[in-house]
């Protein structure tokens, strides 16, 4: 962006706002992906829990005001969150490894997404749409950077809580954080359960930024999210990492494509960009490692 800034300076002067809007499903599906990978796990469902809820959100504020519109998505919040927690026990229950439930559970809520919505739909109320544009309260503060306050409101209380320390203990050591009286099973659960909510609030956000409920909307998400949590510094083998990262990654992502639009580049060179950028970091983290031990 300050490369941006530099070659055009106008840049930023009127796109804060829509900028922020497009980072702002991103930015809780990563924060969604993190809760699970911290725990030493990984949820491919991510994106398919996000489009659930944006149907169920279209199907129930079709032609219904703001508060009514209210009510449904915390109902909303309280479905999806329940089907990562149920993503959670099954993977406890069943003991298979969380890729091979979280790949087969994304196949059962995308087709619950088209049950509910069989082609993309507008008709979320114009007033729930506003909740996430433009600036309520300063011109610099738009208001889906306000919403994006979701996510600390319940990261740092976790964090800090004999609960979150079990997430991150799970992360690292699995059979230590056993030995240690972790309750293994309703930490993973908490820890899908979380990501869940996180999921729900990005459908929620995907209802607010287009105004339509799409039973698709959810398939850049879900890989999206993975690349926004390692460019964010977490660790894909768990235990390791925050929250902040991955949601500042988020945002860099959304980035790019405007940012070459802008500049008049070709916008299909930013998943080529996305990649060298993981890489990188990858490599990076890698040379970093290999210093410390030696």
């Amino acid at each position: 962006m300050v490369v941006t800034i530099a070659i055009k300076p106008d840049y930023g002067s009127f796109e804060w706002n829509t900028l922020t809007l497009a980072a702002l499903p991103l930015a809780f599906a990563a924060a969604a992906q993190t809760m699970v990978v911290l725990g030493g796990g990984i949820d491919l469902s991510v994106g398919a829990l996000m489009a659930l809820a944006n149907v169920l959100a279209l199907r129930a504020m079709l032609g219904h005001d703001l508060n009514y519109a209210l009510m449904v998505a915390l109902i909303v919040l309280v479905e999806v969150t329940l089907a990562g927690a149920l993503n959670g026990a099954i993977i406890v229950l069943t003991r298979v490894p969380d890729i091979v439930i979280t790949l087969a559970t994304s196949f059962i809520w995308a087709g619950l997404a088209l049950l509910v919505l069989a082609k993309p739909t507008p008709g979320i109320p114009l007033d729930f749409q506003n909740l996430a544009q433009g600036s309520t309260f300063s011109p610099w503060v738009p208001n889906a950077l306000l919403l994006l306050l979701v996510i600390p409101a319940v990261w740092i209380p976790l964090r800090r809580s004999r609960a979150g320390l079990a997430i991150y203990a799970i992360g690292s050591d699995r059979n230590a954080a056993f030995r240690s009286g972790v309750n293994l099973a309703l930490s993973r659960i908490l820890a899908y359960a979380v990501g869940g909510f996180f999921a729900a609030c990005g459908g929620l956000a995907l209802s607010m930024t287009t105004g339509v409920g799409t039973p698709l909307a959810g398939t850049y998400y879900t890989l999206s999210a993975v690349s926004a949590i390692v460019l964010g510094g977490v660790s894909l083998a768990g235990g390791r990492g925050g929250m902040l990262g991955p949601v500042a990654a988020a945002y860099i992502l959304s980035l790019i494509p405007a940012v070459l639009i802008y500049l008049g580049i070709d916008p299909n060179y930013g998943q080529m960009i996305q990649g060298v950028l993981i890489v990188l970091v990858v490599m990076i983290g890698g040379v970093g490692a290999l210093l410390r031990r030696a």
